[in-house]
């Protein structure tokens, strides 16, 4: 009996922050747009090129994800306040990380992603240049 309450009393502390998440309220505006079209189309644009953090293959513009939702909220709450999107961009990438961004910049840490395909493209031509050469 003693074990029984004690497993229902840790099951309990640790559905009990689950259960909490599922009741907040969505941001204000997650699911509502911008009442300036010129903001709304700036705030638009910039929520295609980042990345959902859940859903990891939507872009938060797509994506039902609460996370999501709170981006867009965050996103269109600095455009309407007169950010940039490209400080708004900036902001993101410094709080998330390189990974959010479906436009991904180069520095100091990337620079190889962009690199290696263009140096294993150049060996593969040279090896087949060298092939080819040895065959006629």
């Amino acid at each position: 009996m003693r074990t029984g309450f004690l497993f229902v009393l840790i099951a309990a502390m640790f559905a009990a922050p689950v259960a909490a998440q599922d009741r907040m309220p969505p941001a204000p505006y997650a699911y509502r747009q911008l009442d300036d079209p010129a903001l709304e189309a700036k705030a638009q644009a910039l929520m295609e090129t980042i990345r959902c953090l859940k859903c990891q293959s939507q872009s938060i513009a797509d994506s039902d994800a609460q996370m999501a939702g709170d981006m867009r909220h965050e996103i269109r709450t600095r455009i309407a306040a007169g950010e940039s999107p490209g400080h708004i961009r900036k902001w993101l990438i410094d709080r998330y990380g390189n990974y959010v961004s479906y436009k991904p910049e180069v520095n100091s840490v990337t620079w190889p992603l962009f690199v290696i395909p263009l140096v294993l493209l150049v060996v593969g031509l040279l090896l087949m240049r060298h092939r080819f050469r040895k065959s006629a």
